[in-house]
């Protein structure tokens, strides 16, 4: 079971952008808990038994202020680009209906095949097109790093995302009531001649199914 790094298209840029934010709060968790103990010590009442009046600097203010709206940027940046990316889907993404129930997800191929597995074509673009037939649920991935919410009625939800080969797991994000915890299925990439003839094999069944 393939659920670690590269096993989507969004891995990377996800990832980076979650380090950078890591990498700054933990900077400055160390630096602002160094200086308040440094301060805390330096300026007690035992050594500083009178207290005196600091005068502001201006150089100390505008450096504590451009310093951290150069950091807040350049996260945004990561994360806008990264949500751009996700935004988009390519115009030749393969298409599959996801619909949520309590307490069930059904994919819907454009065949007329439905499963309770999604399966799809490796180192393809995939999007699915969202549907809830009851309450709000939520469409995540963790190994693709992709989860959307999905509401009922006519809002148009959808989720994009390129897999290598390799079995991942789906779970629901959203609280949807007393058996939550059973919406976990799988999302299963074959290479494409695989993935054509299990759906070849599928649509036979059905129309076999129908005679």
């Amino acid at each position: 079971m393939n659920q670690g790094s590269g096993a989507s298209s969004f891995v990377n840029s996800v990832d980076t952008a979650f380090l950078i934010t890591l990498v700054v709060s933990i900077f400055f968790l160390v630096l602002i808990t160094g200086l308040m103990i440094y301060f805390v010590i330096k300026y007690s009442r035992n050594k500083n038994p009178k207290p005196s009046n600091i005068h502001g600097n201006l150089g100390l203010e505008i450096t504590w202020t451009v310093i951290p709206t150069i950091l807040v940027v350049v996260m945004f940046y990561f994360g806008w680009t990264g949500y751009l990316d996700m935004s988009y889907p390519p115009r030749n993404a393969y298409q599959i209906d996801v619909t949520a129930q309590m307490w069930k997800w059904t994919f819907t191929y454009k065949e007329g095949v439905q499963y309770d597995t999604l399966y799809v074509p490796s180192d393809k673009p995939v999007l699915l097109n969202l549907h809830s037939m009851d309450v709000n649920h939520a469409f995540f991935v963790p190994a693709f790093r992709i989860k959307k919410d999905v509401y009922p009625g006519s809002l148009k939800r959808s989720v994009w995302f390129e897999a290598k080969e390799g079995v991942y797991d789906i779970a629901c994000a959203e609280y949807c009531g007393l058996n939550h915890s059973y919406m976990y299925n799988k999302v299963i990439a074959l290479p494409q001649d695989k993935f054509d003839s299990w759906l070849k094999d599928k649509v036979d069944s059905s129309k076999g199914s129908k005679l």
